[in-house]
This record gives C-alpha cells, sequence and structure tokens, in this order.
C-alpha cells in the first residue's frame, strides 16, 4: 500500500463530485497524476529523510543544498510540470488549476521540503505573468515557468513579522530602462524560504519595500509598499546586492533553505518596479492567496500520508486482543475501538482537508464567474487555517497510534509532524486568517461571499434530505449554519472594537461548518457511485457519519464563547503573565 494520496481518491474528488470533465480530457487528467505519483515517489519520497538531515549549509560561496532536491526538481521541470497551469504563449501546458493542485498534492506528500521551491515559484512567476511588463515577463517569468530560475516571496523582515505594514526595505529611484523603473533596494528580509540555494541558475526574489516621502521618511502603512522583481544574478551576469546573512535552522521543512537576506550592503540591490509605486499590497495579495490554497494542501497533503502510515502500521501491528478475550493470539490493533476512532478521525479530517483545498482552486478555474470569486475570497483564510490545523491533528494521532515507534526517527511519521507544525504559522497565522476572514470576509463584505456559501449549503442538505442515510446529517448542517449566522448577526450589531477578540474560535466553527458541507457533498456523490466499489464509498460514508456525530457538535460550544463576548483574554493585565 503506498503511502501518498491514492489515485482512487483524486478520480473520487476531481471526477466525480468536482465535475471537473467539462474544464479538461480526463485522460489528460489520468496521465498528469500518474506521472505526478510516479515521480513524486521515485524522486521525492526518495530522499525524504536525507533531506532532514542533510540541512543547507551556508559558507562564502552561498547556499548548499542536498544535491537530491536539485535532481529532483530538475525531473519536476524536464517533464513541464512547473508550467503546467500556465498558458501555451507563456510556453505552458494551460491546464487547470484545480488538476495542478492534485498534482501538487502528491509531491508535498512525498516532500514538502523539495516541493516548497516549486510552489513558490510557480506563485511568483504567476505574479510576474499577471501584473508584470512584458519584457519582465520574458526577462524573470518565463525562465521560473521552464523551471531553469526559482522565485520567492520576500515579504517579512526581522522587526516586522506579519505586521507588514511596518516593514522597513527602502527603495530608492534609480533610472529607467528595458525592464521598467528601476530602484536600489536596502533592508532586511527575514524567514525567506528558497532565499538561496545552489539548485537553479538564477532566483527572483519578489521584494515588498516603500519609496521614502518627500520629507526622506518612510511611511507607517500598507499604502506606501511596492513591490520590486530582485534578481540574485542581474541580466548582464553580474551578481545583485543581495546577501545571505544566515540561515534559520527549523524544526521542520528542513530541506528548505530559509534564510535572512541583507539587501543594500554595497549601494544596493537593483530593483525593477512591478506595476506602480504603492501598488504592493494588492499585487501581492496574489500570490499570498495562492501560497495560503497551497499551504492548505500541502498540510493536508501531509496528513493524508501520516494517516494511511498509521493504517498500515494498524493492519500489521499484532498487540492485544479483543475486550473480553482470554487467551488466543494477538490481533492487529485496527480491531481495537479506540484505534478505530482515531483513524475515522485521520480519515475525515484529511479527506475534509483536500476537498476544502481542491473546491478552492475548481473556484480559482472560474475566475469569470464574480459569484465564485467572492466565495473564494470568503473560504481562502479556510483553506488555508482549517488544514494546517487538523492535517497537523491528523499526524498526532498518526504518532500516537504508532506508540514508542512513532516517536522515534526510524518512522515518518515523526518527522512528518514536524514539516506539518509549520503550516498553521506560515503566510499568516491562524489568529490572522481568523481576523481576515470575520473582519475582511463577513463583517466589512459587501455579503455575496456568505450569500453564496448559503445557497450551496442549503442546495447541499436539500439533497442530503433526500437520501435516507443522510437526512440526519442534513438536518445538523442547517442547525449549525443557522448558529453561524445567528452569532454573525449578533457580532454585526454590537460593539466593533470587540468583535475580535474570540476571532479564533469563530473560525474553528465556521471551518467545521464549511468542511462538514464539503463531506456532505461528497456523501451524496459517494451514495450514486458504483456498486463494485463498495467499500471505498462506505469509507466515504463513514467518515462523514464521523465527523458529524463527532467533531460538528463542538460548533455550539465555540459559537458559545463568541457570543458571550468575553474578555478574559483581551482584557487581561500583560503584567499577570
Amino acid at each position: 500500500m503506498t503511502s501518498l494520496i491514492p489515485r482512487r481518491d483524486f478520480d473520487f474528488l476531481l471526477h466525480e463530485w468536482l465535475d471537473i470533465d467539462a474544464l479538461v480530457d480526463r485522460d489528460t487528467v489520468d496521465a498528469l497524476l500518474d506521472l505526478s505519483e510516479r515521480l513524486a515517489t521515485d524522486q521525492f519520497l526518495s530522499h525524504y529523510k536525507a533531506s532532514d538531515v542533510t540541512e543547507p549549509l551556508l559558507d562564502n560561496d552561498g547556499v548548499h543544498i542536498l544535491p537530491a532536491i536539485g535532481e529532483a526538481l530538475r525531473h519536476y521541470a524536464d517533464l513541464g510540470l512547473f508550467a503546467a497551469g500556465f498558458s501555451p504563449d507563456l510556453g505552458g501546458l494551460g491546464l487547470p488549476y484545480v488538476v495542478c493542485s492534485a498534482s501538487f498534492a502528491q509531491f508535498a506528500a512525498a516532500n514538502i521540503a523539495t516541493a516548497a521551491y516549486a510552489m513558490l515559484t510557480v506563485a511568483n512567476a504567476r505574479l510576474i505573468a499577471t501584473f508584470g511588463t512584458p519584457a519582465q515577463i520574458e526577462t524573470f517569468a518565463k525562465p521560473e515557468i521552464e523551471g531553469r530560475w526559482f522565485g520567492t516571496m520576500c515579504l517579512s523582515e526581522p522587526q516586522a513579522g506579519s505586521s507588514l505594514a511596518d516593514v522597513r526595505t527602502r527603495a530608492e529611484p534609480d533610472g529607467e530602462d528595458t525592464l521598467g523603473r528601476r530602484f536600489r533596494l536596502t533592508g532586511n528580509k527575514m524567514w525567506i524560504s528558497s532565499g538561496d540555494q545552489d539548485a537553479s541558475e538564477n532566483i527572483v526574489h519578489l521584494v515588498l519595500a516603500k519609496t521614502p516621502q518627500a520629507d526622506g521618511r518612510l511611511g507607517n502603512g500598507t499604502r506606501e509598499i511596492s513591490l520590486f522583481i530582485v534578481p540574485k544574478i542581474l541580466p548582464d551576469g553580474a551578481r545583485n546586492d543581495v546577501v545571505v546573512a544566515g540561515l534559520n535552522h527549523k524544526m521542520g521543512y528542513r530541506g528548505t533553505a530559509n534564510c535572512l537576506l541583507n539587501l543594500g550592503e554595497n549601494g544596493g540591490a537593483i530593483g525593477w518596479l512591478v506595476g506602480e509605486v504603492g501598488d504592493g499590497m494588492r499585487q501581492m495579495f496574489q500570490m499570498m492567496n495562492e501560497a495560503r490554497i497551497g499551504v492548505g494542501i500541502g498540510a493536508a497533503a501531509l496528513g493524508y500520508r501520516g494517516y494511511r502510515l498509521s493504517l498500515r502500521y494498524a493492519q500489521e501491528r499484532l498487540q492485544g486482543r479483543s475486550l473480553g478475550a482470554r487467551g488466543g493470539d494477538p490481533v492487529a490493533i485496527v480491531h481495537h475501538p479506540d484505534v478505530k476512532r482515531m483513524l475515522l478521525a485521520q480519515k475525515a479530517y484529511v479527506e475534509g482537508a483536500l476537498a476544502l483545498g481542491l473546491y478552492c482552486a475548481r473556484l480559482v478555474d472560474d475566475e469569470t464567474d464574480e459569484e465564485a470569486t467572492a466565495l473564494l475570497g470568503l473560504l481562502t483564510p479556510i483553506a488555508k487555517a482549517w488544514p494546517s490545523e487538523y492535517g497537523l491533528a491528523a499526524n498526532d494521532i498518526a504518532i500516537h497510534i504508532h506508540g514508542g515507534y512513532g516517536y522515534t526517527r526510524d518512522f515518518d511519521v515523526e518527522q512528518l509532524y514536524r514539516d506539518n507544525r509549520l503550516n498553521p504559522i506560515h503566510e499568516g497565522t491562524t489568529g490572522i486568517q481568523a481576523i481576515d476572514l470575520l473582519g475582511r470576509k463577513i463583517l466589512r463584505d459587501t455579503g455575496m461571499g456568505m450569500s453564496a456559501l448559503d445557497k450551496r449549503i442549503t442546495r447541499c442538505a436539500a439533497k442530503a434530505d433526500a437520501l435516507p442515510p443522510l437526512a440526519v446529517h442534513a438536518a445538523a448542517l442547517s442547525r449549525a449554519w443557522q448558529s453561524i449566522e445567528t452569532t454573525i448577526a449578533k457580532l454585526a450589531a454590537g460593539d466593533p472594537a470587540r468583535a475580535f477578540d474570540n476571532a479564533t474560535p469563530f473560525l474553528r466553527a465556521f471551518g467545521h461548518a464549511v468542511v462538514a458541507w464539503l463531506l456532505l457533498e461528497q456523501a451524496v456523490s459517494a451514495m450514486a457511485g458504483a456498486t463494485d466499489d463498495v467499500a471505498f464509498y462506505a469509507g466515504k460514508l463513514r467518515a462523514c457519519r464521523y465527523f458529524f456525530e463527532c467533531e460538528l457538535p463542538q460548533i455550539e460550544p465555540w459559537l458559545g464563547i463568541v457570543a458571550s463576548a468575553t474578555d478574559v483574554a483581551a482584557d487581561a493585565p500583560s503584567d499577570i503573565f
């Protein structure tokens, strides 16, 4: 049994549930997924342990990463996978985003640290292709689409972290050339994944920086932020003024070089403005949102692999006997009720998380549909935060099922947990996603996203209500959704300054409702499934039932915390800690 995500699961999600056949020929999808599974197994999974042990090394020549990482990414490039989601006029294959996301999930399951180089590069190239000039696209995006150059996103700084309004990297005008308006950048960027490495010919940094005001000072908000293309090696072959000041040694994701970069130690790093001055945050949100969906899918994939490993272990590990039995041979632990409970929790978490990521990827492909775009905006914080939290929970359970063995380095589940522990943090912590969801996406939004979600949940509940085994779930989902809408109305009518005091419990409740809806949608599809695959569809129905009976009831306590407007944390004096 493979430890990666089974093809049968992708076939169900893409063809039976999301019905992507209207977007792309099924033979093309099947060929890509077959290719992805083989390459992920042969070239990514094969160095999973080695990339954890042999961390990136910094010396006078720059950062060196495990050679197997570069070799895997060269195969990835040779097979056109960097280019898969780009239009043919950019050298791409023109495949839908949802199909590319399914492909990426397999590589993330095999080796998230190596897959991260590809995810960042693709998102970087897509931003330049969207907002850059033709010359910038030709010079910087196309080599990334070919997989010869890699890309980064340079947002955070040592003193600013996630508070991008406080970035202090300065960009001074330096003339203009065929690539656009040129600037000299000075400053520091922290936590830069793939910030330097020796696997690609060049590195394209997308850097957020501020241009000085008339008095020479930098503004204090996000409206003063602009976006710049800052390559490691300039078009004339000279080294740019970008220096790796140090490496961050991480708990997981160790194969991904994570750097502190100094820009402008010797006169200023040369960068070209993307779009107009002050457009940086608006432009970068495209890459940030793509990365958030990618992080969520990666977290789901890591949880999925942990589930597959713990399932195999539970089927093979002989220990104990059935309750009440006296004597006899030990049984596989998969027969013990508590182990079944843990496996069902894992199954529900990872299947719900992967479905959420792919559903949002499918919405990306509906870019001309205004309602789908609004729904995508609403769900993006959930697509990042929920899989990050519950994919990690699935990995935690995987260690527990393995017992003492799971806590050793001899089994992959401890590394999967360490790798996944980053995902609730980077690309916006869970708390940041909660504030974004409740603030920008609900309380301060036009309501189109919520209306679209309400319509889909109501339609799903009606279909499920007509199927006797699912009718009880339909009623439970309707009650949960009504409770969420009631809570939102109460927050909207209350003190705006206190609405976000308990945003994280709200996100948990909202996320559970969304995942319950998606699992119920899949259960409806499973009820119509072929009779020659009974066990597969029965598994889908049982995971849905588990979530509705054991997880969905947690919504009411979370919403109770939100509705109570407790200030136990928000008003706690800082000196009591």
